[in-house]
């Protein structure tokens, strides 16, 4: 088994393809092992060396794919979100300790800024759209003293270092080992057999844990290719189908409700194209969409489960002939996962709810410099990963909620991914997300977003008559709040925590 990104970058035979995008040629393995070979003696010859890390923001593509594996097999990559404002980075870029930060030729980021007013040396890449995808050169001579610490990364070395999405406190430092990433790598090419003649179509952000180890280094791990888009975009998304011939995609539920608006009128596309999977993770999956991805795609839907602290993959349906069951999100794919008690932090049976609870070669040991969140975090070696849910007699994981999204209205507990999957079932709807707003003598009452079918119309009234008629009353949305589109972080991920503030209804 693969302990570190440059035995996984060495998966593929030297004439395979690995990297593509729209209107590009495609990078080989062999190609690519003389890029990273390239890219590390330029760092390398700017004094930059195994664990220093390096803060990367470029947009979504292959350079971004080439620039991630190239980094993380001699360096630690820090990928930013290039949305970020100036505050923003002046945040991550200081709270990352960033040795220096990856950029493309003639960027205009706001990173820049706070690169110059850190002292933060910046690296600027540039490349020529006829060059296969992902290759580039660094702008500009070595400067400085070269690293002693050079060459390619061990085992325990940093490869990746991730914020927590921090919705309600300040984000914590995630470092993951490169033997973390090559452990979930494997398990997702294992829990989706990927082959060499496997192709992911990645519309996932690569600055996000789920786009560069679900879509791009279990792919590589495979000897397979990524045809790397330039970020979602629902009206190219099959035409980028039909250009590179996938043979899966991978993407957050949201991402697949807006592509199922389009599939109709792109049938012939999907009846010409071989996808033999659609992976969703990241968020729940309603089991209404799975349906109606796998009557769109003619192929089965698997749902994940992942999270950065476990480098992304824990648990995953299996593909047939195995059972999947929607609503599920599958079985231990890679740690052992169990379910403990939030009290007493005891190992519960098959059956009952508690804390979802992991241990592997995937899961990193600690927050950085966060002691207090650690004692939090860890019981007898075990990572509580602050979801509720419950594993049935089969082992199949069923999520309830995130402890911290539970809403508690008077004592009463609810569930909002419940709440989502009945109001799903009403023909008008499309989309939800139900999320707690203040009650000033309940503490927290139960509120939802709609998003409608196209052609469709509801009222609030008839949608909480509905609900009425499948949930106890305390559990029916006392405000729906219909919209054209859920918001959204930037991953694409619903999020409830906060969003009764963003709506002003506090």
């Amino acid at each position: 088994m693969a302990n570190t990104v440059i035995e996984i970058i060495r998966s593929g035979a030297a004439d395979a393809n690995v990297l593509g995008a729209p209107g590009r040629p495609y990078l080989t393995y062999g190609g690519l092992l003389d890029h990273v070979e390239a890219t590390i003696s330029g760092l390398n010859a700017r004094g930059i060396g195994r664990n220093d890390r390096i803060a990367i923001v470029l947009p979504n593509g292959p350079e971004m794919a080439s620039a991630f594996l190239s980094i993380a097999a001699g360096a630690t990559t820090a990928p930013l979100n290039p949305g970020y404002t100036e505050q923003e980075f002046d945040f991550y870029l200081s709270d990352l300790n960033a040795k220096a930060l990856m950029v493309e030729k003639g960027s205009s980021s706001p990173a820049l800024a706070v690169a110059k007013q850190r002292n933060i040396p910046v690296l600027e890449i540039e490349w020529a759209e006829t060059d296969p995808a992902g290759t580039f050169s660094f702008v500009g001579d070595a400067s400085g003293e070269p690293t002693a610490n050079g060459g390619y990364g061990e085992a325990e070395d940093g490869g990746l270092v991730l914020h927590t999405s921090g919705t309600t406190s300040r984000p914590k430092i995630v470092p993951l080992t490169q033997a973390n990433l090559c452990a979930s790598a494997e398990h997702i090419k294992a829990a989706l057999r990927l082959q060499p003649e496997d192709r992911c179509l990645n519309i996932m952000p690569l600055f996000h844990i789920h786009g560069l180890i679900a879509a791009m280094m279990s792919s590589v791990r495979a000897g397979a290719s990524i045809f790397c888009s330039p970020g979602f975009n629902a009206l190219s998304f099959f035409s980028w189908v039909a250009e590179a011939g996938p043979t899966w995609y991978t993407a957050v539920p949201t991402m697949h409700q807006v592509i199922l608006t389009r599939a109709g009128r792109n049938q012939e596309i999907i009846d010409n194209a071989k996808i033999r999977l659609v992976r969703s993770s990241s968020a729940s999956l309603p089991p209404q969409v799975m349906a109606e991805l796998e009557e769109a795609f003619g192929c089965p839907v698997i749902e994940a489960y992942g999270m950065t602290e476990a480098a992304h993959q824990m648990a995953s349906n299996p593909l047939p002939d195995a059972p999947r069951k929607p609503g599920s999100v599958g079985i231990a794919a890679g740690p052992e996962v169990a379910i403990m008690a939030n009290d007493s932090g005891t190992l519960l049976p098959s059956g009952d709810i508690g804390e979802i609870v992991i241990k592997g070669p995937n899961v990193f040991t600690a927050y950085e410099a966060n002691p207090e969140a650690n004692a939090e975090a860890f019981t007898d070696g075990w990572f509580r990963t602050g979801d509720q849910g419950v594993i049935d007699a089969e082992g199949y994981i069923s999520l309830t909620g995130r402890l911290k999204e539970i809403i508690n209205r008077g004592g009463e507990k609810i569930s909002p991914r419940e709440v989502d999957e009945i109001l799903m079932d009403h023909p008008a709807v499309q989309q939800v997300v139900t999320f707690a707003m203040p009650h000033d003598k309940l503490g927290e009452e139960v509120a939802a977003v709609v998003v409608l079918r196209d052609g469709e119309s509801a009222e609030e009234k008839e949608i909480r008559e509905f609900a009425g008629t499948r949930l106890a009353d305390f559990k029916v949305p006392k405000k729906i709040i219909f919209m054209d589109e859920i918001p959204k972080g930037a991953t694409g991920k619903l999020q409830r925590i906060g969003l009764a503030e963003k709506l002003g209804l506090v």
